[in-house]
């Protein structure tokens, strides 16, 4: 397998892998329910958590990134590879966090958190490695689902929409 190979394998699985990014923040209230009133606070701490975590990602923070993924989390690849469990997913994530030379942005186009017990985000995404002037965008699902007081990652697919391959 060539350099670029392995760098555009790394890039996919990375950026698949950001997407299973789990929000952490606690929520009011517990065991995964909502109670009266409480759908509006856990999903504006959805929000910041979710943020917080995808930020993680692209700032290449993996102690933040690691902490609330779900035991079980699976991560479909956008070209169709599977990984299966935290241990799974984080494995095929630390090469990006080590080399720190990839670019990483993310836009939402829709989401559905209903109280505390789940959520649903899709992103349009972009993945850069610029010293080998390569990028690829795809459009991702993740879902999480609020366990022991967090939100956490436990899905997430890719679709690879358009991919970039220069001459460097």
């Amino acid at each position: 397998m060539t350099s670029r190979q392995t760098a555009r394998t790394i890039a996919l699985v990375a950026s698949a892998v950001a997407l299973a990014v789990p929000a952490t923040a606690s929520a009011t209230g517990s065991g995964g329910t909502t109670q009266p009133g409480q759908a509006r606070t856990c999903a504006h701490r959805f929000d910041q958590a979710q943020r917080a975590d995808m930020e993680s990602f692209r700032d290449f923070d993996f102690k933040t990134f690691a902490a609330g993924h779900d035991e079980g989390t699976v991560t479909i690849v956008a070209d169709g590879r599977v990984r299966i469990g935290k241990a799974a997913v984080l494995a095929a994530a630390k090469p990006r966090f080590e080399a720190k030379n990839s670019v990483w942005s993310w836009t939402e186009i829709t989401r559905k958190v209903d109280g505390c017990r789940t959520a649903f985000i899709v992103y349009n995404t972009k993945y850069a490695l610029p010293h080998l002037d390569y990028w690829f965008t795809a459009v991702t699902s993740v879902t999480y689902e609020y366990k022991g007081g967090r939100w956490l990652s436990i899905m997430d697919q890719g679709t690879l929409l358009e991919e970039h391959v220069g001459n460097a």
